[in-house]
């Protein structure tokens, strides 16, 4: 027999063959409900997009956030691009160091990872098929978002 050692709700199928009132009968829908409870958590929400949350301090009258470049691999767009996206939403000044993206005035860390998020909506994110697979492209002084998922090319507004 191919799968002799098969388990079926606790009881091999060389018992169910001998003994098939031993197997509780579940519908799929329940099974499935069932395995998925008694998956891990972190397992379940895991996305394959997921923007890291801002990791700083406040310094001063400075917000140092020292994650920067992880946020910027993510996204896959240019340094230059994200930090005046960000200076402008947040109206602050602010530079880029080696390590770290030093805004000039005290910013709470909710509202950079929403500036973000917003950022990613609006310049990662195609807006058909929903994936971050996409590449910033210019054509005659006009930008656009090309999506390698699905082929789709789309205007960038309010640049």
């Amino acid at each position: 027999m191919k799968f002799k050692y098969f388990l079926i709700k606790g009881c091999f199928i060389e018992n169910f063959i001998k003994r098939p009132w031993m197997v509780e009968y579940m519908d799929y829908e329940k099974m499935l409900k069932e395995g998925i409870k008694d998956l891990p958590k972190d397992l379940i929400k895991k996305e394959r997009f997921e923007i890291p949350k801002v990791k700083g301090h406040i310094q001063g009258n400075s917000t140092v956030i020292s994650n920067f470049n992880q946020i910027i691999g993510v996204l896959g767009r240019t340094q230059e691009h994200v930090l005046k996206y960000l200076l402008k939403e947040l109206a602050t000044p602010g530079e880029i160091t080696k390590s770290a993206l030093i805004f000039r005035r005290k910013v709470s860390s909710s509202s950079i990872n929403d500036k973000i998020t917003k950022y990613a909506e609006k310049y990662v994110i195609c807006s058909e098929c929903g994936k971050p697979d996409t590449k910033m492209i210019k054509e005659q002084n006009v930008n656009f978002i090309r999506c390698m998922a699905c082929g789709s090319k789309h205007l960038i507004k309010g640049n």
